[in-house]
């Protein structure tokens, strides 16, 4: 039986023989169902229609991006660490091409990922890797919609994976929120990989928050207050958001001093 993917967010489905009636993640008020109603594609007829770019960011750190457009448009990175290649976020398509590049950078030996609206074709990705266990934070357990036993869920604020990289629970866009703190990035000065919490805007000299971005539905102060809380002790002097934004999307450095920055305008903002 296929696995259906939603077009509209990218989330793969646990397989059944008839598309499922609605995609709970869509009817969310962060996201939105397709304005002409709920629409299913399959893995094959991606891999018939699209292909992966995989560009190098900088040493050890390669971007997965999907061309055309697909879902949401997120990008994917593989992380490179003397103790195995770590998965930050995902794509929708992975096919031979992907696979046997990736294979050539080392393989993935985990997998976390920011929030549901990137668990995509986490599953997929998994297997391909002899079962790369994924790393999801618990709070967001009712948003997968492929259960699998590669699936391993973490509680608590913060978690430790190979090469020196960290999980931290942050909340806001989501509760069980994470980001990936990669100590050795920006030429060791260390890099956040936010996923789009914070979210790098035009000016890459500054950034936001939102609880739906398709939707315009701002983070309330409190949630902003934690999230720069739990940023606060990470050393990072660059950030990698999940989109191409000016062609890059990343702040190139002086990353902790744009957070907090951009949060305190933000704050200002919606005080009024």
């Amino acid at each position: 039986m296929p696995a259906y993917i939603c077009v509209t967010c990218g989330v793969q489905f646990a397989p059944t023989s008839e598309p499922p009636a609605r995609c709970p993640i869509c009817e969310d008020e962060r996201q939105y169902v397709h304005p002409d109603g709920q629409q299913w594609t399959t893995l094959d007829a991606l891999r018939a229609s699209h292909k992966n770019v995989v560009k190098k960011e900088e040493e050890n750190l390669y971007s997965i991006n999907t061309e055309p457009k697909f879902g949401i448009g997120q990008r994917a990175f593989l992380i490179r660490t003397g103790a195995g290649n770590v998965l930050w976020d995902c794509v929708g398509l992975i096919d031979d091409p992907t696979i046997a590049k990736i294979k050539e950078l080392g393989g993935i030996d985990e997998i976390a990922i920011s929030h549901p609206h990137y668990y995509t074709a986490m599953v997929e990705w998994s297997r391909a890797f002899g079962g790369a266990p994924i790393h999801l934070h618990d709070a967001e357990r009712p948003w997968v919609m492929r259960p699998d036993p590669c699936i391993h869920f973490w509680s608590g604020e913060e978690r430790a994976l190979r090469g020196g990289l960290k999980l931290v629970r942050t909340g806001g866009h989501f509760e069980g929120y994470q980001i990936l703190h990669w100590p050795a990035g920006a030429g060791g000065k260390g890099a956040l990989m936010a996923g789009d919490q914070p979210q790098i805007c035009m000016d890459p000299k500054q950034v936001s928050f939102m609880y739906s971005y398709p939707n315009y539905i701002p983070l309330n102060a409190t949630q902003i207050r934690r999230v720069v809380e739990r940023l606060d002790p990470l050393p990072f002097d660059r950030i990698y958001g999940a989109f191409f934004v000016r062609g890059k999307g990343i702040v190139p450095t002086q990353g902790k001093e744009v957070v907090l920055r951009s949060a305190d305008r933000y704050l200002r903002a919606i005080r009024g």
